[in-house]
Order: C-alpha cells, then sequence, then structure tokens
C-alpha cells in the first residue's frame, strides 16, 4: 500500500534559484512518484509511494532535483504520521506568542548532536533552540527591528553534519492539512 510522504525542501525559491511549482511536481512524477502535489512556493511536495526505504528514495529525490536544477536541494522526507505527530506535540505551547516572535520548525536530515542542554540560544539573543527530537528542531526566532535577523536552519553548531530547513510553526500546520487531502 503507498505511503503518503512530504518532501521539505531546502534552496527552493532562495537565494535567485527560482523553480516553479509545476517544474518541481514534474520532477517528483518523473521519479514515479504518485499523487504529486505542492504547497505555496517554498518546496512543499507531497507525493505517494510504495516505497519503503526512505533513506534510498531521499537520495533519489535529492540525485534527481541536483541532476536537472543544476543545484544540490537536500530534501527532509516524512510521513504524513510523522508530521502529524510533530504539531499534536505543540512544541511551543509554553511560548508566550508576541509580534516579535517566530515559531518555527526546522526539519533535519541528521539528529543534532548529543549532549546539547536546551535552551540554546544565539550569541546575538535573535533565536533560541528549544528542544529537538532526532527529526525536527523547534527555534523561536526574535525579531529585530521587524526582520528575521537570520535563517534558523542556520541556528546549529558548525559540528552538525546534516542539513536542516525550516518552515513557520503555522505554516506546518497548513501544509500537513494539504497533504492530508485526498
Amino acid at each position: 500500500m503507498a505511503q503518503t510522504y512530504i518532501a521539505f525542501l531546502r534552496a527552493i525559491n532562495v537565494g535567485g534559484r527560482t523553480v516553479k511549482m509545476e517544474r518541481l511536481r514534474e520532477l517528483f512524477a518523473e521519479l514515479g512518484l504518485e499523487r504529486v502535489r505542492s504547497y505555496i512556493q517554498s518546496g512543499n511536495v507531497f507525493f505517494d509511494t510504495e516505497e519503503t526505504d526512505r533513506a534510498a528514495l531521499t537520495r533519489r529525490i535529492e540525485e534527481h532535483l541536483a541532476s536537472a536544477l543544476g543545484y544540490p536541494v537536500p530534501a527532509m522526507v516524512r510521513t504524513v504520521a510523522e508530521v502529524e505527530e510533530l504539531v499534536a506535540a505543540d512544541p511551543f505551547a509554553e511560548v508566550e506568542v508576541t509580534p516579535e516572535l517566530r515559531l518555527c520548525v526546522v526539519f533535519l536530515s541528521e539528529p543534532l548532536p548529543e549532549g546539547l542542554e536546551f535552551p540554546v540560544r544565539s550569541p546575538k539573543g535573535d533565536w533560541e533552540i528549544l528542544g529537538a527530537t532526532p527529526g525536527a528542531a523547534y527555534v523561536v526566532m526574535h525579531l529585530r527591528d521587524g526582520r528575521l535577523g537570520s535563517n534558523p536552519a542556520t541556528a546549529f553548531p558548525k559540528s552538525y553534519p546534516g542539513h536542516g530547513t525550516s518552515r513557520f510553526f503555522h505554516t506546518t500546520v497548513k501544509i500537513l492539512a494539504a497533504a492530508k487531502k485526498p
């Protein structure tokens, strides 16, 4: 039976690299993935497949995108159930939301290094990592003069061997809802 996955892609439609979502869906369909859909322009792709080897699936997606687009596109591939679990855990329940805060989920390719004591705060005070699971970190961004100081995906120690791509928590909830539509 086919499983629905969500691919959270890094480096899509940032830094002068533009990919129309129609083209991105075509690239996923070329891999034989079924019911390929996307949500907004930031590289969120849903698809069905019977493949169960997630590492091999992720590698296949990343290699195909790099070949077609000419630059690496790290993919953090999650099942709908995994994203449901993340949202249900409500990692920001204790955070008092103000107009100066943004709540972000950073989807991780590798778990954060062991031994981090949370919260981890940036030297400038523009972000803090509240906690993490092996697949995601929960980051609060503090706006400075109405702007985000840095990308939360860069909020990890230099020893971190993987990649991360961030989504606002409220956007993650919307991505999940869109992925669950029949």
